[in-house]
């Protein structure tokens, strides 16, 4: 038999009716009590449907006149159903707390700074949330260790500049309390010695604020078409006095003709850096070598001396800041210079990368080389 239009809206209006009345229950239950777990608001969920369900069918049933049998026989189905599937629920919502319970335990040790590892769970959500912990666990890890050793390479550096200032500071003292006890034979000597000393804290201070500006974003370039010949040239120049103190001869090969886009002043104090460097570290009477060579679209100028260099494992770390080969950082070791506060190779590099290149060191069958790699094409980061 065709049931009609009016008993479809019956139908319709007896099911609406149970469910709006159970789900108005159910809210209201979720909102009076206090926040629950997450297996409790999936069982009051379930158990809503399954007695909406229930009541409906029931109450269906009923209007259509099944026998006393037939309905009980129809609740026992219903219920049993239902009882089956409530228990199913609160395994789910267990397994789904448990998982929770997991995850809230990684994050507190993630808090703690300990690396944790991806754990499977039965829910693939759940194990790509522990994926990405793990993963985040590890960059955290990363970042703390790099953060630590930051730190103490900047409490390492003022140590170190703190030294080095106080020696010129010292000396400065010294010769000035000479000069006005009116003691001293040539006066004009300890004032040449009084304005060296001076001139040594300048350079180190000069170097303390270009450093600044490169590791703070702020350093200006002003790139154009150069020759590197010319660059050469003055960074040699430069560098004669400290050269000729020890008697070094320094030479270059495979210069001419080349240019390149890059800012002078700056590319100057590389070369600068480099040859001083190398200088201070090369046996006396012997040679440096400045040559240069295309490589892979880099133009590769390189400085090559007859020192024994660094040990194998300093060869990434003399670009740090602060990094000296002599670890008693005593000035008056090397009467042919000073050799700074550490900060001339970390002011390559930093002025280096600025024009998109990059600077290496390497041990040579003929010594100890320094390659700074230059990008041919217009590749600089202008600020």
């Amino acid at each position: 038999m065709m049931l009609t239009a009016a008993d479809l809206l019956l139908l319709l209006a007896i099911t609406l009716g149970c469910t709006a009345v159970i789900t108005l229950a159910a809210l209201l239950i979720l909102r009076l009590c206090p926040p629950r777990s997450i297996t409790f608001q999936f069982t009051v969920v379930v158990v809503t449907a399954i007695t909406s369900i229930f009541c409906s069918t029931v109450a269906v049933s009923a209007l259509m006149y099944l026998s006393g049998h037939d309905l009980l026989v129809l609740m026992w189905v219903v219920g049993s159903s239902a009882v089956l599937t409530l228990a199913a629920t609160l395994l789910t919502a267990r397994a789904a707390s448990r998982a929770l319970m997991s995850l809230r335990s990684t994050v507190e040790r993630i808090g703690e700074g300990v690396v944790v590892d991806a754990q499977a769970h039965s829910a693939s959500e759940f194990t790509d949330l522990a994926t990405q912990l793990a993963d985040t666990s590890a960059r955290l890890a990363s970042a703390r260790a790099e953060i630590e050793q930051l730190d103490a390479s900047r409490r390492q550096l003022f140590a170190w500049i703190s030294h080095d200032l106080r020696t010129p500071l010292t000396g400065v003292g010294a010769l000035a309390e000479a000069l006005d006890d009116g003691g001293v034979e040539d006066p004009a000597d300890y004032v040449r010695r009084i304005r060296m000393q001076v001139g040594t804290m300048n350079r180190l201070v000069d170097d303390l604020f270009e450093l600044s500006q490169i590791h703070g974003g702020n350093l200006r370039l002003r790139p154009e078409d150069i020759e590197l010949l010319d660059v050469v040239s003055d960074a040699v120049v430069d560098v004669q006095p400290l050269a000729t103190a020890k008697g070094i001869r320094v030479v270059h090969a495979g210069i001419d003709g080349r240019t390149l886009r890059a800012d002078p002043h700056k590319l100057t104090r590389v070369v600068v850096n480099l040859l001083s460097n190398s200088i201070r570290h090369a046996p006396r009477g012997t040679e440096i070598l400045i040559s240069a060579a295309d490589r892979g679209g880099h133009l590769v100028l390189s400085i090559l001396d007859q020192g024994d260099g660094v040990d194998t494992e300093d060869l990434t770390r003399m670009f740090d800041v602060g990094w000296r080969a002599d670890p008693a950082r005593t000035p008056e070791a090397q009467p042919a210079g000073s050799p700074g506060a550490g900060l001339g190779l970390a002011i390559v590099r930093g002025i280096v990368r600025a024009h998109g290149g990059d600077v290496h060191a390497e041990h040579a069958a003929q010594g100890f080389r320094l390659n700074v790699a230059l990008p041919v094409t217009p590749g600089t980061t202008v600020q």
